[in-house]
């Protein structure tokens, strides 16, 4: 649905990468400019697959990279006449960054009114946290939505996926799709100032709604608190969740493990019915994850295995996970019938150069010995 539209990403590490990953696997073409000669700091971070990181890994396919040397005058200024040429930028430095090397979207907008400039911080362009730095976990806690995250006891607990970097990824890359839309229809470009706080806010809007209106541990309970609304232990060790929140599902769950006497007790919370609760966890564990997996297949009852990444997954979800991964581990694969690559660091530099600017064949070996890219 993109193709045609050219983006140039100087966006690192997680929320920015996977934005526009998203805009590739929708057809756009995606130039990812790293710094020469070290490279998108995703590379080496966290748990690596062979040499390189896992997280860089998961937001790299169908993308093109090149390496430049931001810190020369010519390096500033070859990306400057990349993303002049651009649809859409994505950068994700700390404010007053891009501005430094030239490539703010003031200066562009100058000669390129129609670009579509995006800038995903945490906190956002404007405000008394602008500058600081931080990570999923702080804009987790700005956002308010690591307080709706709690262990037995009440406290705050640590999720193993970014939420925020994925929401704000989401959430900028919907954005550059909107303005993208007004483009078209009326030739005007867009600056869009994208906070992960405020992406992560925005999923709060029930929670801030239920607060205001009601007590704010009322919202916890009508999730977490009802009887029908758990995550079970199984026989050997697993988990499965039943989520039954409207009065056909737990109907049909009671019915099929043949307990009618608990069909009026729908929607009632743990602390009303504590026997209950016990016998339905005394239940779960009379049962393997496998054969509640089968009775929530065969019965309308929101009743589910938990997912284990190391598992072997043979069901039609768990093979989407299977591709996704090896899309970035194998650096090709078949996914949803398009052909996935990930590009070696700074495979595409000449190429772009050459295609986008072009930059013959003597600049390039000149702009190589002098360290603004690499050599080949």
């Amino acid at each position: 649905m993109l193709t045609g539209i050219t983006v140039v990403d100087f966006s690192r590490h997680l929320p920015g990468p996977f934005c526009t990953m998203r805009l590739a696997d929708l057809g756009a073409e995606v130039i990812k400019v790293e710094t020469y000669p070290s490279g998108d700091p995703g590379r080496v971070m966290g748990p690596r697959i062979g040499q390189t990181g896992a997280m860089f890994l998961s937001t790299s396919r169908n993308k093109q990279s090149m390496a430049i040397n931001l810190r020369t005058s010519i390096g500033k200024e070859l990306a400057y006449e990349l993303a002049r040429q651009a649809d859409v930028v994505v950068e994700s430095f700390r404010p007053g960054v891009m501005k430094l090397l030239g490539l703010d979207y003031e200066r562009l907008s100058q000669n390129h009114p129609s670009i579509v400039y995006c800038s995903l911080t945490g906190y956002g362009q404007s405000g008394p946290m602008r500058q600081l730095g931080g990570h999923d976990l702080n804009f987790q806690a700005v956002s308010g939505f690591l307080s709706t995250i709690r262990d037995e006891d009440g406290k705050p607990v640590i999720a193993e996926v970014p939420i925020a970097d994925y929401a704000g990824g989401m959430y900028a890359s919907e954005q550059i799709c909107a303005a993208l839309v007004r483009r078209f229809q009326s030739g005007e470009g867009a600056y869009l100032d994208l906070s992960l706080v405020d992406s992560l806010s925005s999923w709060m809007g029930m929670h801030a709604l239920f607060a205001q209106y009601s007590a704010g541990a009322e919202m916890a309970r009508f999730f977490k608190g009802r009887l029908a609304y758990q995550i079970f232990e199984t026989a050997e060790g697993k988990y499965v969740v039943l989520a039954a929140l409207e009065e056909k599902f737990w109907l049909n769950f009671c019915r099929a493990v043949g307990r009618e006497d608990w069909e009026g007790l729908h929607g009632v919370r743990l602390d009303e019915y504590p026997h209950v609760y016990e016998e339905l966890k005394a239940l779960f564990l009379s049962r393997t994850q496998q054969e509640w997996g089968e009775l929530g297949s065969e019965v309308d009852c929101c009743l589910t295995p938990v997912a284990e990444m190391e598992q072997d997954r043979a069901d039609e979800h768990g093979k989407g996970l299977e591709v996704h991964a090896q899309s970035a581990l194998a650096g090709k694969e078949e996914l949803n019938g398009d052909t996935a690559s990930q590009a070696e660091y700074g495979a595409n530099t000449w190429q772009v150069l050459r295609r986008k600017l072009g930059l013959p064949v003597e600049k390039l070996e000149e702009l190589g010995r002098d360290g603004v890219i690499p050599f080949a």
